[in-house]
């Protein structure tokens, strides 16, 4: 394994995570008594395994339904210097039921204390000043942290840049969990504004939210070739110094073994990546146009700025990805979640595209003329039965 200084943290921070949000046995909370044998059994393999290869970070979330309790049945039998564990606790209104829920989240840990804990899900304006405000959820964490339960304090996040900005501008955070990596680099400015302020910076699923790559399309593992498209991202992103851990959520043991592949290549990375780099480019180009490919963002308006609360980058972004590299399922299945994400996917489809005037939400676009057009072809591509997260379902 490589090992990367997590920022002012100074942990030494395994390049690849494992993530607990997929190996549990639900996303509801449930007694042990509930938890079938086998699947406890595959849980603790999952983490002997993740040691055993050098990941020593363990993530999980009070979101994550028995993942906590489960964790709590291995986690204090195991050595716990050689361990970096993080949990995530989302923001309140009320200061004692975040603190009560960061309570609860050690004791089904049985830990004594985290070596991470984030504010989980600071997605929108309103999150954002519930964790930063007088009184607030980060006070709550500082306190724990005076009290030796927690050691570094950072915030998770599916916000718009801006308000991601804003949370690493205020500089109470230690790292932060965010999106970025190859099919969506959108917050590169703010992976820049954490390394500015020696923030950690982790990569929230990758291989998921990356593309769906442990079930790529043949298109997209022909144009990654001779990598597979997971191995492709974790060189892509880990070739940046500034990203220090990429998250794997495994489900079974086997999870890790494709994305090992990666450590041998990284210091070959300058080598392998331009020419796949240069077929990915040449695909968007030759499938949808250079003029589109280097303009389609401009001037586009958030959700809140647009009749119908429509999703017009999100949607067109999905579009270029299932069009170029024939991601059609990962389109559809993000699309479809346009209307049940909640804050954590902001947005509604374009269902009704045809019913809505755009012009002046497009006014500032190069391409205001087609965009409605486009949406409702994407519609038409992507559409289908709604999707719920993991956590609703």
């Amino acid at each position: 394994m490589q090992y990367r200084r997590f920022g002012r943290t100074e942990l030494q921070m395994p390049v690849f995570s494992c993530g607990g949000m997929r190996y549990q046995h639900s996303w509801k909370d449930r007694p042990m008594s509930e938890i079938p044998a086998a699947n406890q059994q595959n849980l603790e393999a999952t983490i002997r395994r993740s040691l055993e290869v050098g990941i020593n970070h363990i993530e999980t979330a009070r979101g994550y339904g028995t993942s906590e309790m489960q964790l709590g049945r291995i986690l204090p039998k195991l050595e716990r210097d050689r361990l970096i564990v993080q949990t995530k606790v989302s923001p309140d209104e009320s200061a004692i039921a975040f603190r009560e829920t960061c309570e609860r989240s050690l004791s089904l840990l049985g830990l004594d204390y985290v070596d991470l804990l984030s504010i989980h899900g600071v997605n929108n304006e309103e999150l954002l000043n519930q964790a930063l405000r007088p009184g607030g959820c980060l006070e709550v964490a500082q306190r724990l942290q005076a009290q030796g339960k927690v050691r570094f304090i950072g915030f998770s996040t599916h916000a718009p840049r801006d308000i991601i900005l804003r949370a690493i501008a205020s500089d109470a955070f230690d790292y932060v969990n965010l999106h970025w990596y190859y099919i969506n680099q959108i917050n590169w400015p703010a992976v820049q504004a954490a390394t500015q302020r020696d923030m950690g910076v982790f990569i929230i699923s990758p291989s998921n939210k990356g593309g769906q790559l442990y079930e790529p399309p043949q298109k997209l593992v022909d144009l990654c070739a001779p990598l597979s498209p997971m191995v492709f991202n974790d060189l892509f992103c880990l070739s940046h110094p500034q990203i220090h851990t990429l998250s794997i959520g495994a489900a079974r043991p086997s999870d890790f073994d494709e994305h090992l592949k990666t450590l041998a290549l990284l210091d070959r990375a300058q080598e392998i990546l331009p020419p796949i780099l240069a077929r990915l480019e040449d695909a968007m180009v030759q499938a949808l146009g250079r003029d589109w490919v280097q303009r389609w963002q401009v001037g586009l308006p958030r959700p809140e700025e647009t009749p119908g609360n429509v999703n017009i980058p999100a949607i067109l972004w999905l579009r270029n990805l299932a069009i170029a590299y024939d991601m059609v399922e990962y389109g559809k299945m993000r699309y479809n979640l346009l209307g049940n994400g909640g804050h954590w996917f902001a947005g509604q489809q374009a269902k009704r595209v045809a019913d809505l005037d755009l012009r002046a939400c497009l006014r500032n676009s190069p391409f205001a003329a087609e965009i409605p057009g486009i949406l409702a072809e994407a519609d038409r591509l992507l559409g289908g039965a709604a999707v719920q997260r993991l956590s609703q379902a």
